[in-house]
């Protein structure tokens, strides 16, 4: 049975790793569409709930920095790399709360926010860092603006489709 699961984690975890290079060549690899509407995000965060907090860490951490290499999309330093420990918090956060918290659905919500906010914070701590913690170089302003302003539209999409894609995938479970 182990076996089964185990197999079955690595399978949708290649998915959802494919899913996050394909994604943002629907924003037509225009950058700033990709910021607005954060297309990796949505896989990756997804995954934490699906395959548990280890497999949604790893593809999270994965997907920007093998699109950097292999596409030069997004760059490596310091945009892969912040979004690469800032992925990799989505998909374990996800995992985690979805986990311990209780099988509601406004929980899968609650997950999903924290998760959310989790990330953002990991992303402006990672980015600062690569800035040399300089406040001149990347600031308070800067971390708003990339991890709040510009991305209300995705923000926007992840919490009105993610819960209504996990709640579909444990119906589809449950009638199994």
């Amino acid at each position: 049975m182990k076996t089964k699961k185990l197999t079955q984690n690595i399978v949708l975890s290649a998915l959802f790793l494919a899913m996050a290079y394909v994604f943002p060549f629907i924003t037509g690899q225009i950058q700033q569409i990709g910021i607005m509407l954060c297309p990796m995000h949505i896989p990756v965060l997804i995954c934490g709930f699906v395959c548990g907090w280890q497999w949604g860490l790893i593809v999270g951490f994965a997907a920007p920095i093998l699109r950097s290499l292999a596409l030069g999309m997004p760059p490596m330093f310091p945009t892969a790399l912040s979004m690469a420990f800032e992925l990799a918090a989505y998909g374990a956060a996800t995992g985690i709360l979805y986990k311990i918290l209780p099988k509601k659905k406004w929980c899968i919500y609650c997950a999903l926010i924290s998760a959310m906010i989790i990330g953002r914070l990991v992303w402006g701590t990672a980015r600062f860092i690569l800035s040399g913690l300089d406040v001149n170089t990347f600031g308070l302003s800067a971390f708003w603006t990339g991890a709040v302003t510009s991305a209300i539209p995705g923000i926007i999409l992840q919490i009105a489709f993610i819960p209504l894609i996990i709640m579909s995938i444990e119906k589809f479970i449950k009638n199994r």
